[in-house]
């Protein structure tokens, strides 16, 4: 598939596109040609950060704002090919105590978005964020896209909402869109201010400042960690591929680790650092979803997508990246 021709000149919009996601998806294909806009509300709890696009930022229009401004997104979805919808409230931890803000961005700022397609440009192809975390408890060694949906947190509840508001708008009004549920990402562009989002990276930021990692349990609870240039080429491909309307996809490495070979790598790797291991929090099994394993083969025979970077390989890059950047992080 040759992204360049397939890019150039297109006028992508990408909601919170200044976040770890969107601005690896705006350096991925700005070099293609891509005529790129970005929405971001630069919302201080979240990882919206301009930094992310320091050095194409003469190539992008940026614009700050909200995606739950309808006068501004009804004027800015008009004329766009394709929209990666990636703004949201991102932590299921803070979902529990903001509910109605989760409620807000999560939902009623995706049915600004779609509402604002079906009005003035049908045409467009959306490509959604969406989450594990749809998905509840793991009743499957692997899990593919047709485990059942649970959700143990409004977070959950709320991108599983925006799945079928996407879905909905596709079958009704005909406004494409695909959806990708993202395991756990980690990568460089990551904000480390705080552990609600990305473990990788903020245990990556006690690790380099000499700190202790604690760690729930014995740690041999397993995820599927994948990396955010990998996320990005995901993106990028189901945009442009044909027969992605309409579909689910996971997208993740499609192999596990153990949580504490995880924290030992980035102790390792960091070369400082501390692990403690402590009991569980009160009622934190409520929000636990059990070990995951990614089932990615749909996305790969669609898209011919594949993972490339390795928690190792990825552990290692988001190191040297933050040992020149951190200070842009914190």
């Amino acid at each position: 598939m040759n992204l360049v021709l397939l890019y150039k000149n297109k006028k992508v919009l990408i909601t919170g596109g200044l976040g770890f996601l969107g601005s690896n998806i705006v350096n991925e294909i700005v070099p293609f040609g891509a005529e790129v806009t970005i929405i971001d509300s630069l919302n201080p709890l979240y990882g919206g950060n301009i930094f992310n696009i320091e050095n194409i930022k003469d190539k992008v229009k940026v614009i700050i704002g909200d995606i739950r401004d309808e006068n501004l997104i009804n004027e800015t979805v008009k004329d766009k090919d394709i929209i990666f919808n990636l703004a949201a409230q991102v932590s299921y931890i803070d979902s529990n105590s903001m509910p109605f803000e989760d409620l807000d961005i999560d939902c009623k700022g995706q049915l600004v978005i779609l509402e604002a397609c079906r009005k003035y440009n049908k045409g467009v192809k959306i490509v959604f964020a969406s989450s594990r975390m749809v998905l509840g408890k793991i009743l499957s060694e692997a899990v593919d896209e047709n485990h059942p949906t649970n959700p143990l947190s409004l977070y959950g509840i709320h991108k599983l909402t925006a799945e079928k508001y996407h879905l909905m708008y596709f079958k009704d009004y005909g406004v494409k869109s695909v959806i990708l549920r993202i395991t756990n990402p980690f990568g460089e562009r990551q904000q480390i201010k705080h552990s609600k989002y990305s473990l990788p990276g903020w245990f990556m930021r006690l690790a380099m400042e000499g700190k202790t990692i604690k760690i729930f349990g014995d740690g041999n609870q397993l995820r599927d960690y994948i990396y955010g240039t990998d996320i990005a080429r995901a993106f990028v491909l189901c945009a442009v591929s044909d027969n992605t309307d309409g579909e689910i996809y996971n997208c993740g490495y499609g192999e596990s680790w153990h949580f504490k070979d995880m924290v030992n790598l980035i102790v390792k790797t960091v070369g400082s650092g501390d692990i403690e291991f402590v009991p569980w929090p009160e009622n934190y099994e409520r929000i636990e979803t059990g070990d995951f394993k990614t089932d990615i083969s749909k996305l790969i025979k669609t898209t011919g997508w594949k993972p490339e970077i390795s928690i190792e390989d990825g552990i290692k890059r988001m190191v040297d990246y933050y040992k020149e950047h951190k200070d842009k992080y914190i």
